[in-house]
């Protein structure tokens, strides 16, 4: 680009807070701080004076008071840019003389309007009171009566660090798509905020809880967030924890001490220890045996583990990405799983969606897809027929991405020519079983009981599909599905299926 322009590629540049404060001694210049900004939401007692805020915004933008907190709240729902609240009316305690807990309030506010910063008003008396509310989540405090350059000073500290937080989005979104350009290429929506939390989480230590249905992606993710922390040096280490049979599961994930059980007659390593310093994937988490999860829960609480028969605590220096494609808060009703360790595993929940809600992103997988078996196994296939790309945005994926990977991977094979066609792909994907494919809603359903019974509806077809197409071999059929055997046997339980009338052929 020509001209002597600031470069829009580029973050922009950013002058230090005191030499900006410099400038500040006139109400015109004070008033300039509020550029950009359209509403200020004020709340105070009725006999505060609280016109120095009014003073300083009343040119660049709306100021608007509310006399209680109730009012309040419904205020911030329409999305404020800033908000002033006298700490008086914040975190009320159960009766008087009780201590006061803001962090209700200021969760509620921030879940109604969670980009709008909240600046705490109080009198002096009252400071540490502010101080609380600080630490509880309000972005700053002001002290009464109100001063226009105190206003002007907090106000630019927060567009300080909103700028410094917009310098380092822009540099790890550099770095994000550099280094991952084929995994975090997406148009959908709800894939762009799930890489937006991702890119947020990547460089900290957090436990990550990542759920979704089985084959949306939640290995190929976890490996991206290892990627890009600070662990991404060390081991990245993947254990199914569902592909493990369960008199074994704690000696593959803690190891044993020789002679620690029939059989064992040399130590051996865990994938804890293995992990070292790097980032264990617990993929299925949720069918940890409880024993499993009973030691699962000392390494999160703890940091520490012993090996089976073991006496001394080794340290787990690991950061633990737990996955699941099954409702833990459910299985922890059915005592299945434990609410502690639930509550462990999910500081920071990520849900990826199915490829069903993310039509947006067919096509570019699968010619991500397409390339990444070409480079294995070069051929004259250099795309897709239209009549397929149509077919894959129709068809509802129950068995999502990693079913998109196998029919392209099969179509692949059988192409002869220069595009992949129908021909090559699975006859049910076209034509009237396609459309039929989505079924009929009930529209006097609730939503989640019409949507359990689509999924149900799917997922009993896709099953039927695949053991015809195995003929009834369990151990293939799973195989193929990307299950174990034994979550495969729950599926058929749960659709009343059997093996035997699939063995007679296609």
């Amino acid at each position: 680009m020509g001209g002597g322009g600031h470069d829009w590629r580029s973050p922009p540049p950013r002058l230090s807070l005191r030499t900006r404060l410099r400038t500040i001694d006139r109400p015109r210049e004070l008033r300039k701080i509020a550029k950009g900004m359209k509403t200020i939401l004020v709340c105070g007692e009725p006999a505060t004076d609280l016109s120095a805020v009014e003073r300083c915004y009343e040119d660049e933008c709306r100021v608007e008071r509310f006399p209680a907190k109730a009012a309040f709240q419904k205020a911030l729902a329409a999305h404020a840019d800033l908000a002033f609240i006298d700490v008086r009316l914040l975190g009320e305690g159960p009766g008087r003389g009780s201590e006061r807990r803001y962090e209700q309030d200021l969760t509620a506010f921030r879940e109604l309007a969670p980009q709008t910063p909240v600046f705490v008003l109080c009198p002096p008396e009252l400071t540490r009171e502010a101080v609380k509310a600080v630490k509880a989540g309000a972005a700053n405090y002001l002290t009464l009566p109100l001063d226009a350059a105190e206003i002007a000073y907090v106000t630019e500290s927060l567009e300080e660090l909103n700028q410094l937080q917009h310098e380092l989005d822009y540099l790890r979104g550099r770095f994000w798509n550099r280094d991952s350009q084929e995994v975090s290429q997406t148009n959908s929506p709800l894939m762009q905020e799930v890489f937006r939390k991702l890119r947020r989480v990547a460089p900290t230590r957090t436990t990550v809880l990542l759920t979704g249905e089985t084959g949306v992606g939640k290995g190929t993710l976890a490996r991206l967030i290892h990627q890009h922390s600070n662990r991404a040096d060390r081991p990245f280490i993947a254990v199914h924890c569902g592909a493990i049979p369960e008199t074994l599961i704690e000696s593959e994930l803690f190891g044993h001490e020789k002679g620690a059980f029939t059989g064992a007659v040399r130590q051996k390593l865990g994938k804890f220890e293995i992990a070292g310093g790097g980032t264990i994937f617990l993929d299925e988490v949720g069918t940890l045996p409880p024993s499993s999860q009973v030691k699962l829960l000392g390494v999160l609480q703890d940091k520490s583990f012993q090996r089976v028969g073991g006496e001394r605590d080794l340290e787990a220096n690991v950061r633990i990405i737990a996955a699941t494609n099954e409702d833990l808060k459910d299985l922890c009703r059915q005592d299945k799983f434990r609410t502690d360790l639930f509550y462990r595993l999910n500081v920071f929940p990520v849900e990826l969606p199915p490829l069903r809600d993310r039509v947006e992103d067919i096509e570019l997988i699968a010619q991500s897809i397409l390339a990444r078996i070409k480079l294995t196994d070069p051929s004259d296939i250099r795309g897709f027929s239209p009549a397929v790309l149509e077919a894959f945005r129709r068809y509802p994926w129950p068995g999502n991405v990693r079913e998109l990977e196998n029919v392209i991977e099969r179509a692949y094979i059988l192409e002869a020519g220069e595009l992949l066609s129908p021909e090559s792909f699975p006859a049910e994907m076209f034509g009237e079983d396609a459309a039929s494919a989505l079924i009929p809603v009930d529209a006097s359903l609730p939503l989640a009981e019409a949507r359990r019974r689509f999924l149900a509806d799917v997922e009993e077809r896709y099953l039927r599909a695949v053991l015809t197409e195995h003929r009834g071999k369990i151990n293939e059929s799973a195989r193929h599905a990307g299950l174990t055997t034994r979550q495969l046997h729950k599926l058929m339980t749960r659709h009343g299926l059997k093996k035997e009338p699939f063995k007679a052929g296609r």
